[in-house]
């Protein structure tokens, strides 16, 4: 889906024509003429690329934006009753506005455990691998099987293999229930988890390789770092030696879905929210909420990607995933975030990520 933006030269370049025909027999003059007519049409006709929003079609929901090499990526979870999310699709581009489908880079077949409600993708490269954790089955209690898996690929778009040939983290701890997972990377390349729906939120210390988790300094294995209108959805990125904490508030299915955040000088805060930055915009769309961040390699420029619900769809289910412009104020506040319907400019990446 896209949109195209330019400046229209038709009476320069249908004038310019004419002097052609009229001079015709002015041999001397047509190259001339041709050159000049050439530069200014070209010119005149520059087009700035948008993605639109949603950047693909399809209900798609809990987008997480990655950038690996030269290309960027989006997981999403397939958004469907939960009986029918049993795979995931990703998406990929090279310029932000043209994306590529990979089907089905997982699935239930490859997660015996996994029967349904397949949720919310985070991707993290390590060792020459990607990691996708993944939530699975929505269970209610510690009595249900499910939680949240790890699967392993070559590549960005799998396929993806059970990596444990079990959940990771299958029991409710400090109230949170396993769902909605985020691999966080700190500066020093440790690397964390963070996840939690029902309004409790925890971080864990996971292995280099992602085959468990391990005790922090104080022995603490499940941390809560739960801010105030916490729901679900944690998201956690550095800027300038800053963490930025985010999270989605309200419920999934109605229209204040949004997010909010925090900033600190630690992973392990303390968190105070300070507001929100993402919610509905009667004009463009409802149930704005469940993000993820992207910054472009070197530069202080950032993305929002997350879902929301058109204006004409009731279904709970009717998401798509948007990507919108995010900055910064001089004192390092998020600004709010406008909604659009054009999305982003066509942005290659110039640099590979550090």
């Amino acid at each position: 889906m896209s949109s195209y933006f330019g400046k229209s030269c038709f009476f320069i370049s249908f004038n310019l024509e004419n002097l052609l025909i009229n001079q015709f027999a002015m041999k001397r003059q047509i190259p001339i003429l041709l050159f000049l007519f050439t530069a200014i049409f070209s010119g005149c006709t520059k087009q700035i690329h948008f993605a639109g929003n949603p950047v693909f079609p399809g209900w798609y929901a809990d987008p997480e934006g990655k950038i690996y090499g030269k290309e960027y990526w989006i997981f999403p979870t397939f958004s469907a009753p939960y009986k029918e999310q049993v795979f995931m699709d990703a998406f990929s581009s090279k310029d932000l506005t043209n994306w590529k489908k990979h089907e089905r880079i997982i699935d239930t077949s490859a997660i015996k455990w996994a029967e349904m409600a397949m949720w919310a993708p985070s991707v993290i490269e390590r060792n020459g691998k990607y990691f996708l954790l993944f939530g699975a089955n929505d269970i209610q209690s510690d009595t249900q099987h499910g939680g949240i898996g790890v699967a392993v690929a070559e590549k960005p778009e799998g396929p993806y293999s059970d990596y444990l040939g079990k959940p990771l983290i299958d029991k409710f701890h400090n109230g949170a229930q396993p769902i909605d997972q985020f691999v966080f990377e700190d500066a020093d390349g440790q690397l964390y988890l963070i996840y939690g729906g029902w309004r409790h939120c925890n971080i864990v210390k996971l292995k280099d390789d992602l085959s468990g988790i391990e005790p922090m300094k104080d022995g603490t294995l499940f941390r809560e770092i739960t801010p105030k209108g916490y729901v679900e959805g944690p998201f956690m990125f550095i800027r300038n030696n800053k963490y930025y904490f985010m999270w989605s508030e309200g419920g999934w299915t109605g229209p204040n879905y949004s997010v909010a955040y925090a900033i600190s000088d630690s992973p392990f805060g303390p968190w105070e929210r300070i507001g929100k930055i993402l919610q509905q915009d009667p004009d463009i769309a409802t149930g704005a909420g469940h993000h993820s961040v992207m910054q472009l390699p070197g530069k202080d420029q950032y993305y929002i990607v997350y879902h929301r619900r058109p204006l004409n769809q009731k279904d709970r289910n009717a998401r798509e995933t948007c990507i919108d412009k995010m900055e910064f104020d001089e004192n390092g506040f998020i600004k709010p975030v406008i909604l659009t319907k054009n999305g982003v400019p066509a942005q290659k990446i110039r640099k590979k990520a550090d």
